[in-house]
C-alpha cells in the first residue's frame, strides 16, 4: 500500500523527532561521561595531595639521617638516606605521571631541581667527610638549608593549588553536568511536543489545498466551470516572510548596536586609560612623594604597558570604524615625500638603535594626491616602522617613492627574513602575523597591516606584498591623484 502524502510527511517527521531522541540521549551518556570524568579527576588530584605529603615526611626524614651522618659518619645512617632518596623519586615520578597542567608540571619540575641541588651538596660534603678534607661546613649547611626550603616551599605551593584547582573543577564539572542532564531532558520534551505541532500544522497546510483542488474537479466534472477557484497560500510562505522581516529587525538591531558600541568603547576605556596614564605621570613627577627604584621601576614598566594599552584600543577602534564605513577621511591635495621624511625621522631612534641603513629615495617631483594626511602617516609608521623591526642589525631598509599611473607608488624594501609565498595575503587580515622558523619572534598585534589595507584601500588605492623567503620584504602601495 503506498503511503499518502500525510503519511509520508509523518513518517518522515517521526524520523526527525527519533534523531533527536538519540542525540538527546547520546548527550545524556556524555553528560554522565562528564559526571565519571570528574571523579576520576578527583581521585588523580588526591593521589597528588597524597604523595605531595609523603614528599614532605620524606625530605624531613632525610634531613635528620643527613645531620646524623654528618655527625657521626656512620654509614647505617647514609643508607637511609639513599634508601629515603628511591622513595622521594618514586613519589616524584608518579607525580609526574599524573600532572595535568603547565602550572603542576612547573611545580613538580622546581622541586625536582632543588632535589637534586640538595643531593649534590650531600653527596659533594659526604666525599670530604669520607676523605677527611678541610671544607666549609657552615657554607655546605647554608646551601642545603636553602634547597630544602625552596622544596617544602614548592610542595606547600603545589598543595594548595591542587586543593583549589581540585576543588573549583569538580564543582564547576558537576554543576555543569546536572544542568546540562536537566535541559537535556526537558529539550528532549519540548522538541517532541514542538516537532508533533509542527507537524500537524505543515501536514494539514498540505492536505487542505488538495481538498480544495479535489472539490473543484469534481464541480467541473458536474459541469460548474466558475472561476471561484482560491487557494489560501501555506503558512509557511508567511512564516518564512516573517522571518525575513524579523531577521532584518534583528540586523537593524545589531547596526544600532555596533554604533553604540564604538561610542561605549572609546568613553568608557579611553577616559580610564588616560586617566591611568595621568596618574602614572604624576607619580613620576613625585606629587604623592619621592619614589624608590624599585617603585620607578614598577611604574615604568606600567606606562609602558598603558601605552601599549591605549595603542591596541586605538587600532581596533580604527580598524573597526573603517571595516564599518564609519571613519571619516579629510581629503586634500597633498605631497606624500613630507610624511614620508617625517616617519623616518620619527623612527630615527630604533634605526640608530639597530644600526640600520635607512635610505630614503624620492628621484623626481610627486604629484600632489588627494589624501588624508594623518591617515597616510598612520600607514606610512605601519610599513616602514614593520620593515625596522623585522631588519637585523646592520641590516639596511629603502624607502622610494615615484610617479605610477597617474599617481604615487611608494616602496619600502628591507633585508629581514621575508615572508613565507602562503602569507603574502594573508599578513594584511587583522589578527595574522607572519611565522618565520628560525627567526627571532616580534611583539605585535597583528593589526598594523590590516589598518594600512584599509587606509590605502579607502583613498582608492592598492596595497600588496613581495618576498623572497630568507631575503627581505617589499611592501608597495599605490595612490590615485
Amino acid at each position: 500500500m503506498k503511503l499518502t502524502i500525510f503519511s509520508r510527511l509523518l513518517t518522515g517527521h517521526l524520523i526527525i523527532f527519533t534523531l533527536v531522541i538519540g542525540m538527546s540521549a547520546y548527550a545524556i551518556v556524555q553528560i554522565g561521561r562528564i559526571n565519571q570524568m570528574t571523579q576520576s579527576v578527583l581521585t588523580i588530584n588526591n593521589r597528588m595531595s597524597d604523595n605531595a605529603e609523603k614528599l614532605s615526611d620524606v625530605i624531613f626524614s632525610q634531613v635528620r639521617y643527613e645531620k646524623k651522618f654528618i655527625i657521626s659518619k656512620d654509614e647505617g645512617f647514609y643508607n637511609q638516606f639513599l634508601q629515603l632518596k628511591g622513595d622521594f623519586d618514586r613519589y616524584l615520578g608518579e607525580m609526574m605521571l599524573l600532572a595535568d597542567s603547565p602550572q603542576t608540571r612547573s611545580l613538580l619540575n622546581g622541586i625536582k631541581e632543588s632535589y637534586q641541588n640538595y643531593q649534590a651538596l650531600f653527596q659533594e660534603e659526604s666525599k670530604f667527610l669520607r676523605a677527611g678534607r678541610t671544607y666549609s661546613h657552615d657554607g655546605f649547611n647554608r646551601e642545603k638549608e636553602k634547597a630544602t626550603q625552596s622544596i617544602i616551599g614548592e610542595l606547600e605551593k603545589l598543595k594548595t593549588y591542587t586543593l583549589k584547582n581540585t576543588t573549583d573543577k569538580i564543582k564547576s564539572l558537576h554543576h555543569i553536568g546536572t544542568e546540562l542532564r536537566r535541559i537535556a531532558i526537558m529539550m528532549t520534551g519540548a522538541f517532541l511536543i514542538f516537532g508533533i505541532v509542527i507537524s500537524v500544522l505543515i501536514n494539514k497546510s498540505i492536505t487542505r489545498p488538495l481538498s480544495i483542488l479535489e472539490k473543484k474537479t469534481k464541480d467541473i466534472g458536474k459541469g460548474n466551470f466558475k472561476e471561484d477557484l482560491t487557494i489560501p497560500s501555506p503558512p509557511e510562505l508567511a512564516g518564512l516572510a516573517g522571518a525575513f522581516n524579523l531577521m532584518c529587525s534583528k540586523l537593524s538591531e545589531l547596526d544600532k548596536m555596533k554604533s553604540d558600541f564604538f561610542s561605549s568603547v572609546t568613553h568608557e576605556l579611553r577616559t580610564p586609560l588616560s586617566t591611568i596614564k595621568m596618574g602614572i605621570v604624576l607619580l613620576k613627577e613625585g606629587v604623592e612623594g619621592p619614589l624608590t627604584e624599585g617603585q620607578r621601576g614598577l611604574i615604568k614598566v606600567l606606562e609602558k604597558e598603558t601605552h601599549l594599552l591605549i595603542d591596541l584600543v586605538n587600532s581596533l577602534l580604527d580598524l573597526s570604524k573603517m571595516e564599518a564605513g564609519m571613519m571619516r577621511f579629510q581629503l586634500e591635495p597633498k605631497n606624500i615625500a613630507p610624511l614620508i621624511d617625517q616617519t623616518v625621522e620619527e623612527i630615527g631612534p630604533l634605526v640608530e638603535a639597530k644600526k640600520i641603513n635607512l635610505e630614503v629615495l624620492v628621484k623626481e617631483a610627486l604629484p600632489t594626491i588627494k589624501m588624508d594626511s594623518e591617515r597616510i602617516l598612520q600607514a606610512l609608521r605601519n610599513i616602514i616602522g614593520n620593515a625596522v623591526k623585522f631588519t637585523p642589525e646592520k641590516g639596511r631598509v629603502r624607502v622610494s617613492a615615484r610617479r605610477a599611473d597617474h599617481g604615487v607608488e611608494v616602496s619600502v624594501a628591507d633585508t629581514g627574513p621575508g615572508i613565507p609565498p602562503g602569507n603574502l595575503i594573508t599578513i594584511f587580515e587583522k589578527f595574522q602575523q607572519a611565522i618565520i622558523e628560525g627567526a627571532h619572534p616580534v611583539k605585535g598585534t597583528g593589526l598594523g597591516l590590516a589598518i594600512t589595507k584599509q587606509i590605502i584601500t579607502h583613498h582608492g588605492g592598492k596595497i600588496w606584498a613581495e618576498s623572497e623567503f630568507g631575503h627581505g620584504s617589499t611592501f608597495i602601495f599605490v595612490l590615485p591623484a
